[in-house]
């Protein structure tokens, strides 16, 4: 079991994003895997894009073999500290809608363009 000096922050993972310095946390678990990232079978920019941030939706997205599961345990630091998390913002779906509420006026502009043109040139035949 991690001790106390064993949590940490999901901004002080934010900080170790460099090739030189890379950790990722992956549920609820962070792990420094610096040296595994020239080993990486996708390749190193895929673990550098997850720094910063809950890695875990991309890990299991990826289809992670169970030995790849347990070659993780190795490169294992501390848990997250869930108490400074911030609640997680509105989902894709709804930032879409959000974002279609917001900029309607685009694809009205283009159906409207496209009736009149079509209209100028029926009127031409």
């Amino acid at each position: 079991m991690p001790t106390l000096s064993d949590f940490y922050t999901i901004q002080d993972a934010s900080q170790h994003k460099t090739k030189e310095d890379c950790w990722i946390v992956i549920d609820g678990k962070v792990y420094d895997v610096t040296q595994y990232l020239d080993d990486h079978p996708g390749g190193d920019d895929v673990i550098l894009a997850a720094t910063g941030k809950d890695a875990t939706d991309d890990f299991e997205d990826a289809g992670h073999s169970k030995s790849a599961r347990e070659l993780m345990e190795q490169y294992f630091i501390g848990e997250l500290d869930t108490s400074t998390l911030i609640p997680a913002e509105k989902n894709s779906s709804e930032n879409s809608v959000q974002l279609i509420k917001q900029y309607w006026a685009v694809p009205a502009a283009v159906v409207g363009i496209s009736v009149v043109v079509g209209f100028l040139y029926l009127r031409k035949k």
